[in-house]
């Protein structure tokens, strides 16, 4: 693949990407296996722990118990990983390492095996800053603890630390990580990893991007979603922007150490609709939301249809769909009730959150074109046809740009737009 971008100093910003040449939406721009990458806590026991696919009925490690695989050819394709990893988590047992400690030692593996990784083309790992002078001394306090458990993890492995790289610390190490890592997702954007990609790192971030990140497996896909000139910065939001300003910049000031003082942020320009209605209703669902993401965490979806829809019905006038804490009760009413195989409350939900979707992820967005396709393919089971064609080809429009038309979820769509049009033409 031709190169479309390069490194450069970005005023204000320090290390950035740019555009060689004019990128047009769809565009795939970079693309790059992790320097280091595990399966996350929401992920475990559901996906494999080589290729990250997505299965209901995985092989486990007879010795860790912990790490899982679609078959045989998986494990043995992930054991130059997994081989001292596994030994470790059987000495760290009963214990679970936490994601982070247990991404830091792979990481730590890697390094110590003095092994260069095509992922540090543009950047390595070493040039990465840290910011630990920017962070509170609350975080560098959280980050000391976890670097405890590293050396308690990796005893049985790794007795000396100090055998990494010159200026590389343990703690320095783990603030890298949290200001560099990105959550990997499966292609309807629900999490299922956590990796390091070091030239990835180089991209800036913007609350209303031209670029975005959508994984396939373990591998990193960038693509433009907007026309972008020659020398123009490539961004990707680090952040879900379905968050009032203010807040956003909260975030990302506590997570990676800036100011985001981009125009979204500066203009607050969808505040007013992200807040809409009674401020006491929105702050009672907003403070309900921690529970509601446990139980569904959890998969208790009749409990979650119960509490939200009640959440819903008894905010019916009072707030908006476009206010975003309601919008996320209308999502998780949805997901319970595609559950529990209750379609056309699903169906109901799912239409009701569209207009607002279209409202805050304008464009061409992953998490736009994943919800029309839900809801397209709500509507072809439900033998609705005609509007599923519709949906589905919309649907299409956003994930050809933000998946590619080689991505597994973009080619299950056109087959269903396939299959659609024969029902159509089938009953005409």
């Amino acid at each position: 693949m031709a190169r479309r971008l390069e490194r450069f100093c970005s005023p204000g910003k320090g290390h950035g990407l740019r555009a060689l040449a004019p990128l047009r939406p769809g565009e795939l721009l970079y693309t790059a296996e992790p320097f280091a990458c595990t399966v996350s806590t929401r992920g475990r026991g559901s996906t494999c722990e080589s290729c990250f696919s997505r299965k209901e009925k995985l092989l486990r490690c007879s010795q860790c118990k912990i790490a899982r695989y679609c078959d045989a050819s998986c494990q043995k394709a992930a054991w130059s990983e997994h081989k001292r990893e596994c030994k470790c988590l059987r000495s760290f047992h009963p214990r679970i390492p936490t994601d982070s400690v247990r991404l830091a030692g792979r990481i730590v593996f890697k390094l110590l095996n003095y092994s260069s990784c095509p992922s540090e083309e543009l950047f390595s790992l070493l040039e990465h800053e840290s910011h630990i002078k920017e962070m509170s001394e609350e975080k560098k306090e959280g980050l000391g603890h976890l670097a405890t458990m590293l050396q308690l993890y990796l005893k049985e492995e790794v007795g000396d630390l100090s055998q990494l790289p010159p200026g590389l610390d343990i703690i320095h190490l783990f603030a890298i990580m949290t200001c560099n890592c990105f959550t990997i997702s499966d292609g309807e954007l629900q999490e299922i990893g956590v990796g390091l990609y070091p030239s990835m790192s180089l991209l800036n971030h913007d609350c209303d991007p031209n670029c975005v990140i959508v994984f396939q497996g373990r591998r990193l896909f960038l693509r433009a979603i907007r026309e972008i000139r020659p020398a123009e910065e490539l961004t990707v939001s680090y952040i879900d922007v379905l968050v009032p300003a203010q807040e956003r910049r909260t975030q990302l000031q506590n997570q990676y150490c800036f100011v985001c003082e981009c125009q979204q942020c500066d203009t607050r320009n969808k505040d007013e609709d992200m807040l809409a209605g009674n401020e006491k209703a929105w702050k009672s669902i907003k403070d309900a939301t921690p529970g509601m993401e446990k139980l569904q965490s959890q998969h208790q979806w009749e409990q979650v249809l119960s509490l939200c829809q009640t959440l819903v019905d008894n905010n019916q006038g009072i707030l908006p769909d476009t206010n975003i804490y309601l919008l996320k009760m209308l999502d998780y009413t949805m997901d319970a009730c595609i559950n529990l195989r209750k379609w056309d409350k699903a169906l109901f939900f799912g239409t009701r959150t569209l207009q607002p979707y279209r409202m805050y992820y304008q464009g061409f967005h992953p998490a736009l074109g994943v919800q029309l396709m839900r809801l397209g393919k709500l509507q072809y089971y439900m033998e609705r046809f005609c509007e599923a064609l519709d949906t589905l080809k919309q649907a299409y429009e956003v994930m050809k740009v933000t998946h590619g038309v080689d991505h597994p979820l973009t080619t299950d769509l056109q087959q269903m737009l396939g299959e659609c049009q024969a029902e159509m033409d089938r009953t005409t």
